[in-house]
């Protein structure tokens, strides 16, 4: 894996592959600015070393070529406050002026291109599109580890025409590297704690993780899934009838394997799904049939408290409960705060997938975990065991 502090970028122009998608608010203006943090090292080195920087990314999925509020333009502002000098910007990522204008750039400037998606050959990886964007650097950087599993002209296709003149940047390379931590992990035990709604979206994330853990926890939806599987009485909890046999087999194959699975064993329930219904607690193998299962009980939260203490390695994909709602947080919170607290004590924790790192930065865990990934559907991907087009066009 070639990282970008392994090539020299004096004089050079560096076309990095970002991912600015971040949200905007009615008034278009930045309301989360993680990401575009996340790529600050990365540009900034490039800058310290001698180079110039032409930044690429998308913003949102504008339909019919450009559309005002998913310009980049939008970005600029913030841009030059991180790095206290002029951010210049073309209306197009393509064509003779951004090659003129990319040609002209001096030592220690920056480029921001339009959104790449005004384009539809970005999306559907043409060779020409990829061809164009690669004429505006010298050294290719992808950094966009949120599109890494895309096969878009600027993450897959690009990386051709720069042969050995390409490197992942620091979002990238650390992504790869602390994945890696957990699928690769010589300390144990290891747990992976896999929530959500749905089993169907993460049956081969849990099945390409069996082999490699010791201990998975089931929460969130796709707990009363496996739970009617096994016989349980769930009301009307959320279960997926076509999956129920999908998880009595991962079931037996993490008995075969020796992973201990840990299903929750008590039950919040809600008559409604609305944060002020009435609730009760129940074994989870007698959820009454006009309740419905939010979050794990406290009985739950115990155990799962037990585990995650115990662990060297904690992957953390999907929270336990409708943490959305306050009345539904609390499995979510303990959970969170187990795993901090396991993190003190010197195990590795990985927090990784939408709703988790939601949950994590909601209730101020984000900062004191081991790392959070930036990566959505990119880190799912990758922890089902797939080749990420954007990863392969560097390393290959």
């Amino acid at each position: 894996m070639i990282r970008i502090d392994q090539l020299d970028f004096k004089g050079k122009r560096a076309l990095i592959r970002v991912d600015f998608n971040v949200p905007l608010n009615e008034n278009l203006q930045i309301t989360d600015d993680t990401r575009i943090m996340a790529a600050v090292p990365t540009i900034q080195h490039v800058l310290d070393t001698g180079g110039s920087v032409v930044l690429m990314s998308h913003l949102g999925r504008p339909k019919n070529g450009p559309e005002e509020r998913f310009s980049l333009r939008h970005l600029i502002a913030k841009l030059e406050e991180i790095f206290g000098r002029e951010v210049h910007f073309l209306s197009d990522c393509i064509g003779a002026e951004a090659e003129e204008k990319s040609s002209a750039l001096m030592p220690g400037e920056i480029l921001l291109l339009e959104n790449l998606r005004f384009h539809k050959a970005e999306t559907a990886g043409g060779e020409a599109f990829a061809a164009s964007l690669a004429k505006l650097g010298d050294i290719y950087v992808n950094d966009a580890f949120g599109t890494a599993h895309r096969a878009h002209a600027s993450t897959a296709v690009i990386a051709a025409h720069f042969t050995e003149k390409k490197c992942f940047g620091y979002v990238m390379a650390t992504e790869i590297e602390n994945v890696g931590r957990v699928l690769q992990s010589d300390k144990r035990p290891v747990t992976a704690i896999i929530g959500g709604a749905k089993v169907s979206s993460k049956i081969t994330v849990i099945e390409n993780l069996l082999p490699k853990i010791d201990h998975l926890i089931v929460g969130g939806g796709m707990a009363y899934t496996f739970c009617r599987a096994l016989g349980a009485q769930t009301g009307r909890s959320m279960v997926e009838e076509e999956h129920l046999e999908t998880a009595r087999s991962i079931v037996q194959k993490a008995e075969e394997l020796g992973v201990q699975i840990h299903l929750p064993e008590d039950s919040l329930n809600a008559l409604e799904f609305a944060n002020d219904s009435e609730t009760e607690v129940t074994e989870m193998h007698s959820i009454g049939k006009d309740w419905m299962g939010l979050d794990v009980g406290p009985k739950t939260r115990v155990l799962n408290r037990s585990v995650i203490m115990s662990s060297a390695v904690i992957l953390w994909n999907g929270p336990v409960g409708v943490f959305e709602m306050s009345s539904f947080s609390e499995g979510t919170i303990e959970l969170g705060q187990a795993i901090v607290e396991a993190t003190g004590n010197g195990a590795f924790s990985l927090v990784g997938g939408g709703d988790s790192v939601a949950a994590a930065k909601q209730f101020g865990f984000a900062e004191q975990v081991s790392y959070v990934s930036t990566g959505g559907g990119a880190m799912l991907e990758y922890l089902e065991g797939k080749d990420l087009p954007g990863i392969q066009a560097v390393l290959n």
